[in-house]
């Protein structure tokens, strides 16, 4: 019988490895900062194992973020999956690809407030323009036959 991963500890696991890429630290650097294996590291980013209090501490130190932070955006845990999931209306699987890693890493590098704000109204506008239409017909109306 397969071991079903905790929600959280997959979102808080999530958030552990978007930072650690944001900020350019290999698992095994953030592995060293806390006194740990990047075995260990991989384990906690999969969510396969569980993050304690003290241990989630020194990872938001070394990663220089609150502890609140890991916990930001967690959703709501559903009725209807019996409180073992989580619907905050958002694909975390996506943050798993390398164009969202690379696209992070960007835009964290932009300055200007107001660029940051026309990437995040391009992004809107055209994740909005996907939605009105089939994925197919949006993603082939822009490709020459």
């Amino acid at each position: 019988m397969a071991t079903r991963l905790n929600p959280i500890d997959a979102h808080v696991g999530g958030r552990v490895r978007l930072r650690r890429q944001l900020m350019g630290l290999s698992q095994e650097k953030l592995g060293q900062r806390v006194g740990l294996t990047f075995q260990q590291i991989q384990k906690y980013e999969r969510g396969a194992n569980r993050i304690g209090a003290g241990r989630l501490f020194l990872i938001a130190h070394a990663l220089n973020v609150p502890v609140s932070f890991f916990y930001e955006d967690v959703g709501t845990v559903t009725a209807e999956e019996g409180g073992d999931g989580i619907d905050d209306g958002f694909d975390w699987l996506v943050m798993d690809g390398p164009e969202a890693q690379t696209l992070a890493f960007n835009f964290s590098r932009i300055q200007d407030p107001r660029a940051r704000a026309r990437v995040v109204e391009l992004a809107r506008t055209i994740s909005d323009g996907l939605a009105a239409t089939s994925p197919k017909n949006a993603l082939d109306s822009d490709v020459a036959p």
